[in-house]
């Protein structure tokens, strides 16, 4: 294409935000790279090109300087200027459909492994499971306290690089509170803070586990936890759920040379199981004898109702095989990212070292005032709270569901946790609804619950079949609105129960 050609087909948008320097620099810069201004061309002086577009020569010499800054032109006063000559003469190709080329087996595996897990979006509504209350949160407070920490940012840690196990006083302030209140034998030298559980979960995967080696995971359980041991190549094993917790016996028994157990002793996601003390002693005696790991994934054990909180498996092992895991964003907000591990000694420092290659450390400041928060007695302060709250929605909502559908549903174990996982009860006929088909219509009337099928993994063994439900959550949802969510839910199980 001839240069006075292309000069005249170049429109600038004088409504835009983008500077008309910018916008003419782009334009010639997308010429330049896609061969309609060949190495050796030369541009119009600058006098004449503003006079073409009607724009100022400043605007034109502002182009034209970054694109010769950039090593697109060259050129000088009274010289004229002129599309670099060293520059490769440009080819027309088609923009590409798709990669450049295909993912690796590993890269696709990471891409993929969390595809089935899909979050709710938009204001919170009845009944999203696994929620804190947000209502709840004192935000203003934990406003003035980052506040107080960004004044004096510059005299504190809070700018710079910190050490990968996290923030000492954090750290410190942790190991007391899960000594005082989940038994948790550690020293602050033990925790690592990692950006929520998931990323501890996939930092313990990566260091723990070699490719081919076998998982106990509980099915159904928590999904996103077979994520990073995909990742990480390791064969997924399900062990089923029962009254008492994860099946030891049948794990012991199926997947004898396993490697690791992923384990939920405190509450079950999303049966409600509390594993009994015998089962977590059997596990800690197989994990000893085979020397096998234990992660104990403690998301939300803080809210018992019908008593204090247990203490942690961890609290039982001798043979430094359980790895603790926690997370805050069940007691304070998600969007903070703040989780922890508390790892035997011996994997501690590994952990840090393989932390500081993900991310070197999580964001000082938010560390910074989370351990203010619980210095000052707002942490506990908060718990009790909520705690008391999500007792009375919880009651609400039992007290709903038994009123208007309790011959359709039958409330699981509802003493621990954000949630209540209840089972169709069948007619008169043994039939049952279709819960996938109860959860879309629920979706499409306005309320948020998750089927138990959404828990089950895709390898599960039939050993692992749950009886058809729905997984309803409570303490993000106030009284009145949990009160008129029960009544809309009824409408949508009696619209989709099946007809004669």
């Amino acid at each position: 294409m001839h240069v006075h050609d292309l000069i005249a087909g170049v429109s600038l948008d004088r409504s835009s935000d983008v500077p008309l320097f910018r916008q003419l620099y782009a334009r010639l810069k997308e010429a330049i790279l896609h061969g309609a201004l060949a190495p050796g061309a030369r541009l119009p002086a600058t006098r004449d090109l503003c006079r073409q577009l009607g724009v100022s020569r400043q605007t034109v010499l502002a182009a034209y300087d970054q694109l010769t800054s950039e090593g697109y032109l060259r050129g000088g006063v009274g010289q004229g200027t002129f599309v670099d000559e060293a520059l490769p003469l440009a080819r027309q190709a088609p923009a590409a459909p798709g990669l450049l080329r295909a993912l690796p087996e590993r890269g696709a595996v990471l891409a993929e492994a969390m595809g089935t897990r899909r979050l709710y979006e938009g204001a919170v509504r009845a009944f999203r499971p696994s929620m804190p209350g947000l209502d709840l949160f004192p935000f203003d407070l934990w406003r003035k306290l980052e506040a107080r920490h960004l004044r004096h940012a510059q005299r504190g840690p809070y700018l710079g690089y910190g050490p990968a196990n996290g923030y000492a006083p954090l750290r410190e302030l942790l190991c007391a509170y899960l000594r005082a209140s989940r038994g948790v034998v550690c020293t602050p030298e033990q925790i690592v803070i990692t950006s929520g559980s998931q990323q501890a979960l996939y930092l313990l995967t990566q260091l723990l586990l070699a490719p081919g080696d076998e998982v106990w995971v509980e099915s159904p359980g928590y999904q996103g936890a077979c994520a990073p041991m995909l990742v990480a190549g390791a064969r997924i094993r399900t062990v089923p759920v029962t009254s008492e917790g994860m099946d030891v016996a049948y794990g012991a028994r199926h997947y004898p040379d396993a490697r690791l157990v992923f384990a939920t002793p405190s509450h079950q996601l999303p049966l409600g199981a509390t594993m009994s003390l015998a089962r977590r002693l059997e596990l800690l005696r197989w994990a000893a004898a085979k020397r096998a790991w234990v992660i104990e994934d403690d998301y939300d054990s803080e809210y018992r109702y019908t008593g204090p909180p247990l203490a942690s498996m961890q609290s039982l092992d001798r043979a430094g095989c359980v790895v603790y895991v926690g997370t805050l964003s069940k007691v304070l907000f998600p969007a903070l990212r703040l989780g922890y591990v508390v790892a035997p000694p011996a994997l501690a420092e590994p952990l840090a070292r393989a932390k500081a290659v993900v991310d070197m450390h999580h964001a000082m400041l938010p560390q910074a005032v989370l351990a203010d928060f619980i210095a000052e007695g707002h942490f506990m302060r908060h718990i009790r709270r909520t705690r008391d709250a999500y007792a009375e929605r919880r009651s609400v909502l039992m007290a709903a569901l038994e009123h208007r559908l309790g011959e359709r549903l039958a409330c699981g174990p509802a003493d621990v946790g954000l949630d209540l996982c209840m089972h169709f009860r069948p007619d008169r006929k043994g039939r049952i609804p279709d819960e996938a088909r109860v959860a879309q219509a629920a979706l499409e009337a306005g309320i948020e619950l998750r089927p138990l099928g959404y828990y089950a993994n895709a390898a599960a063994t039939p050993a692992c079949a749950v009886d058809p439900g729905l997984l309803l959550g409570f303490s993000a949802v106030k009284p009145e609105a949990i009160r008129q969510g029960v009544e809309a839910l009824a409408l949508v199980i009696e619209g989709q129960w099946p007809r004669k």
